[in-house]
């Protein structure tokens, strides 16, 4: 009896620390430890648009976060503001989607994903949500995820994504989005 209670023990122990392996591998951030050497702030203005704005690294009541502010404008044939950061490795293959916790201005703002068959600048995958004033969590399947043009496959591999991206895209508005967490699920 004492061996099959050791063993079990080990069982659920092991089974403890490889759930705990996978939770980790499935969190891209939480903003904790130099979010700045990871995360990019880009805007429309690489392509000639005239959107402004910026990512501040914050801490409220001991919660790190990362707040993308700014600016959207669609003149100039522009209309964006991105917060991009790069995957060091590709997600488990049998993820289902993103998983964000954020809050925001009552607007919507979009996530995008980049894969090996994203070459071009203008490719990705987008999948929108509602960041509103309380802190909310937000799971994006990636069969909501929609090709930004008809060269890209239809739902994006998880095994093929390279980055993530929170932007505030396609209309005229002013954007203030806060995340605290980004990842997989």
């Amino acid at each position: 009896m004492r061996s099959v209670l050791k063993l079990l023990a080990s069982f659920l122990f092991l089974m403890t620390f490889t759930l705990s392996l996978a939770a980790d591998n499935l969190l891209i951030d939480d903003f904790e430890s130099q979010p700045d050497v990871r995360w990019r702030f880009f805007a429309d203005t690489v392509m000639g648009g005239v959107s402004t704005g910026q990512i501040s690294f914050l801490s409220e009541s001991g919660i790190q976060y990362a707040q993308m502010t700014g600016s959207v404008s669609t003149e100039n044939n522009g209309g964006f503001i991105q917060m991009r950061t790069d995957l060091s490795s590709a997600p488990p293959e049998e993820i289902a989607g993103v998983r964000l916790i954020v809050r925001g201005n009552n607007q919507q703002y979009f996530v995008h994903l980049r894969t090996r068959g994203t070459v071009l600048p203008w490719q990705y995958y987008q999948s929108g949500f509602l960041a509103t004033g309380d802190w909310t969590e937000v799971l994006l399947p990636l069969a909501s995820f929609q090709a930004s043009g008809r060269m890209l496959r239809k739902i994006p591999k998880a095994q093929s994504l390279k980055s993530v991206a929170v932007v505030a895209f396609g209309r005229d508005h002013d954007a203030e989005v806060d995340v605290r967490e980004i990842g997989f699920y």
